[in-house]
C-alpha cells in the first residue's frame, strides 16, 4: 500500500502564488513518476504537470511558464509551485505517485486532493 498526503492548498488573489505538496509512504520500493492533476467544478480531471524519477518535467499548456514541478527524491515528496495563479486555475488538486512496491507491484496512487481556490 501507498499512501499520499497532499498539503498547502488555499486561497489566492490573481498574480498571487500557492505551493502544493505531496509526501508519499507505505510498502515503497521506487516511486517512478510524480505528477499533479486538477479537477474544475463541471470539469474533467486533467494533467498539470508531471516529473519523471530522472526529473524529466512535463507541463499542461495552461501552465507552462508559471508552474513548476520538483521532487525530493530522499522524501518521495513532489511540490508545485504555482506563481501568477489566475482564476481558471481553482479546483482540486490530485497528487498522483507511479509507483513500485517493496511486493515489486507497480502501482497507480492518488492523493485526497487539496482546494486551491484563486480570486480575481
Amino acid at each position: 500500500q501507498v499512501q499520499l498526503v497532499e498539503s498547502g492548498g488555499g486561497s489566492a488573489q490573481t498574480g498571487g502564488s500557492l505551493r502544493l505538496s505531496c509526501a508519499a509512504s507505505g510498502s515503497i520500493f521506487r516511486i517512478n513518476t510524480m505528477s499533479w492533476h486538477r479537477q474544475a467544478p463541471g470539469k474533467e480531471r486533467e494533467l498539470v504537470a508531471a516529473i519523471t524519477s530522472g526529473g524529466s518535467t512535463n507541463y499542461g499548456d495552461s501552465v507552462k511558464g508559471r508552474f513548476t514541478i520538483s521532487r525530493d527524491t530522499a522524501k518521495n515528496t513532489v511540490y508545485l509551485q504555482m506563481n501568477s495563479l489566475k482564476p481558471e486555475d481553482t479546483g482540486v488538486y490530485f497528487c498522483n505517485a507511479d509507483a513500485t512496491t517493496t511486493g515489486r507491484t507497480r502501482t497507480s496512487n492518488w492523493g485526497q486532493g487539496t482546494q486551491v481556490t484563486v480570486s480575481s
